[in-house]
């Protein structure tokens, strides 16, 4: 499998082999298209084979620049115009420059271009113009006259000194040969003469003497013998290293014994070789100059195509430079706004890669060097907000089992801070004291000071500051509603390690559940001791009373019914009192629950009828409720609590009009079963209900005051609780709550 970093690899390869395969196909191309060009002629321009081939690759060369130009420009530009329409950062400035460059570049070298072109043209034109050529001209033609004229005058020479050797031969007494020849030698300025007679094997030469010159020379014999056949004067011309030699061979009219000429006289001048140079480079220029002549045009465009592919070559890669410096420039500023959102979205992992050393180099190392320090600041800032967050967490977990610890503690708990506003306020005290903890909280103590227990905390407060002492602890009373509370107050004033004060806390302990715990132990105790006194002489007195019914109720005629009605008074009185008797006793002496998995729903099944049958009159309300699960109760307790609830409901509504509804529900989230039992009675005051469930306390003027504390003592007994409220629109509800454990 390969890695991520070769996918960019292979990519770039086959782009690689992409752009040679493209290069060989477009040199190809070119090779076939020239050679298709200069071998058609609809194209031929009557050059050199080199020539042609030179002009038409130039011009093919040319036209595939241009046009690689052309795409290379409109590629760009379109990538441009797309990079600005989709936004990218980079592509404006990118733009700017391209078009700065190729601005740049374009004005110049167009004004060059046009320059350079008159130039040529102008150069060309003197090259060929008509006054080189005449010149050119003139001098050939000069240099070819001066030869000839220097070969005719040699000859003519030649026949000059061979009519004297006849003219002398013929007389007598004249000059000899030797003479002859000196003289006409000084006289020519020949550089030397010859004579030589075939018949007479004579050779005779005046002037110097030449080794590759005589009779036996190999450049000797053919002259010689056109001369002596033809009859007629022969002009040679030897070169050598010295120069061009001259050399006439005029037959004398002598002749032999068959009629042939036998004597030459041989005439020779030298041409220097600087003049012989010279002439051949005078008409090397001409024909040169007769055959650039032919290529004037081929020429003249030959220059334009190179001047105009130069130019295109410089805007080329003005162009060219143009797009690979704003890449430059654009490329890391791109990378670095990247890198900088990327940042700024907080991912400070970030790292330009980029080989520079100018201004942007350093810029960008800057920028790294940032993006390093800022991850480094990151990674100790992650550490300590993970120290933080464990710090808040450890601090919220405690203020949360603070909260709980609060909430749930029994006591009432209000704390104040340094500037006297209250800080705290659970549950416990709203409920004690009938307050809002949400509008007491960031509130200054003196909104707190207030009736009816403004008086108490004002009395605390001075207190404190006339004893100076960091702690009181007082037990008062405070009226709220229509009861009164007994509270423990306890107030300890909070100080730091500094002794510097931070406030106080008000600690609120509710001692009426206690007084009044100690009071049903007090009543108990008395009711024990109550039925102990009364039950023993009760049973003697009934006893005594139906046996003097029994033995004396037939005895007295007259005051027989009198007597039969007091001691029928007597026994029912006992009885009442052995009932209440038994109630004191069951009060003194609950017998201890034993509780077990029952069915409430059957509960109240099994004790509703029996009320149902003995009040036709009074409306009974019950829907079983099957969510109610098992609950551990004492089921004969429970029942007991039912019937004295029960009691109370039918003996206070109206038979035509009563009505008793009873509920049984289950709470999942607090795990409580919950029973209801609600009646359209007239109701329970309110300044009755805090003593409703203390012994020997009724509303009702035939009631023992027990039943009520009998059932609190059996629902505290299954660690549950029973309340008093008012049912809408009248009468009292009973609620009891037990705990489901499973």
């Amino acid at each position: 499998m390969k890695s991520d970093k070769s996918v960019p690899i292979d990519k770039e390869t086959r782009k690689r082999r992409r752009e040679r395969v493209a290069i060989l196909v477009v040199l190809i191309a070119l090779v076939v298209v020239t050679y298709i060009e200069v071998h058609s002629d609809e194209y031929g321009m009557g050059l050199p084979l080199w020539n042609s081939v030179l002009f038409f690759a130039l011009v093919n060369i040319n036209t595939t620049l241009l046009l690689l130009l052309i795409f290379l420009v409109v590629r760009n530009l379109v990538k441009l115009l797309f990079e600005r329409k989709q936004g990218i950062l980079g592509a404006k400035l990118r733009t700017r420059l391209v078009v700065a460059f190729t601005g740049l570049s374009l004005i110049p070298t167009i004004l060059l271009f046009f320059l350079s072109l008159q130039f040529i043209s102008s150069s060309i034109e003197r090259w060929f113009s008509l006054n080189v050529e005449h010149s050119l001209q003139n001098a050939l033609d000069l240099g070819t006259s001066y030869y000839q004229d220097m070969t005719d005058e040699v000859l003519h020479l030649g026949k000059i000194a061979a009519q004297r050797i006849e003219k002398e031969e013929a007389s007598s007494g004249g000059p000899t040969v030797e003479t002859v020849l000196s003289e006409e030698m000084d006289r020519a300025n020949l550089a030397f003469l010859s004579f030589y007679s075939l018949p007479r094997k004579t050779w005779i030469t005046a002037g110097n003497q030449y080794d590759w010159f005589s009779p036996t020379a190999p450049f000797f014999a053919e002259p010689f013998r056109k001369a002596l056949v033809n009859g007629e004067s022969e002009i040679s011309v030897l070169s050598r290293k010295d120069g061009d030699w001259l050399v006439a061979f005029v037959p004398l009219s002598s002749k032999d014994e068959t009629g042939a000429d036998r004597t030459v006289v041989i005439a020779a001048r030298n041409i220097s070789s600087d003049l012989i140079e010279k002439m051949e480079h005078v008409s090397a220029g001409y024909e040169s100059y007769k055959q650039a002549l032919l290529l004037k045009n081929p020429i003249k465009t030959t220059h334009y195509i190179i001047l105009s592919m130069v130019t295109l070559i410089i805007l080329f890669f003005a162009t060219w430079y143009g797009f690979y410096l704003s890449r430059e420039l654009t490329d890391p500023i791109q990378k670095l706004a990247e890198a900088t959102n990327r940042v700024a979205l907080g991912d400070y992992d970030v790292e330009i890669d980029i080989e520079s050393r100018d201004e942007i180099g350093t810029l960008v190392r800057s920028f790294n060097q940032m993006a390093q320090d800022l991850m480094k600041n990151k990674r100790q800032l992650d550490s300590t907000n993970q120290q933080l967050v464990r710090r808040n967490l450890e601090i919220e977990q405690r203020r949360q089992y603070m909260e709980v610890l609060l909430k749930n503690v029994a006591a009432g708990v209000i704390a104040v801070d340094a500037q006297g506003r209250i800080t705290t306020v659970n549950k416990s005290a709203e409920r004690m004291l009938s307050i809002r903890a949400d509008k007491l909280l960031n509130r200054h103590i003196d909104y707190f000071i207030r009736p009816p227990y403004g008086d108490v905390i004002q009395g605390f407060l001075d207190e404190l500051e006339l004893l100076k002492v960091d702690s009181l602890e007082k037990q008062v009373k405070i009226p709220i509603g229509s009861s009164t509370l007994s509270l423990l107050v306890k107030i300890n004033q909070l100080k730091d390690e500094d002794d510097q004060y931070m406030g106080m806390v008000v600690v609120l302990d509710d001692l009426s559940e206690m007084e009044k715990a100690q009071r049903i132990i007090a009543w108990r105790e008395v009711a024990r001791r109550i039925a102990h006194e009364i039950k023993n002489p009760l049973t003697p007195i009934q006893l005594c009373a139906q046996r003097l019914q029994k033995r004396y109720g037939d005895r007295f005629q007259d005051d027989g019914q009198v007597f039969k009605d007091c001691t029928s008074t007597i026994v029912q009185q006992v009885k009442e009192l052995k009932r209440l008797v038994n109630e004191f006793s069951t009060f003194a002496r609950m017998p201890a629950a034993n509780p077990m998995p029952n069915d409430l729903n059957e509960i109240i099944e099994e004790t509703l009828p029996l009320y149902k049958e003995s009040h036709k009159r009074i409306a009974f309300s019950y829907e079983r409720n099957k969510a109610v699960p098992l609950c551990n109760v004492d089921k004969e307790q429970m029942k007991r609590v039912l019937v004295n609830l029960l009691d109370n409901a039918v003996s206070v509504v109206e038979a035509d009009e009563g009505e008793v509804l009873i509920s049984a529900d289950y709470d999942p989230v607090l795990k409580l079963a919950r029973i209801e039992i609600a009646d359209n009675g007239p109701g329970i005051p309110a300044e009755d209900r805090p003593r409703l469930f203390e012994p020997y306390f009724s509303t009702k003027k035939s009631g023992t005051g027990l039943g009520l504390a009998i059932v609190n003592t059996i629902i505290q007994d299954h660690d549950g609780y029973i309340r008093v409220r008012d049912n809408k629109p009248k009468g009292t509800r009973f609620v009891i709550e037990l705990p489901v454990r499973r």
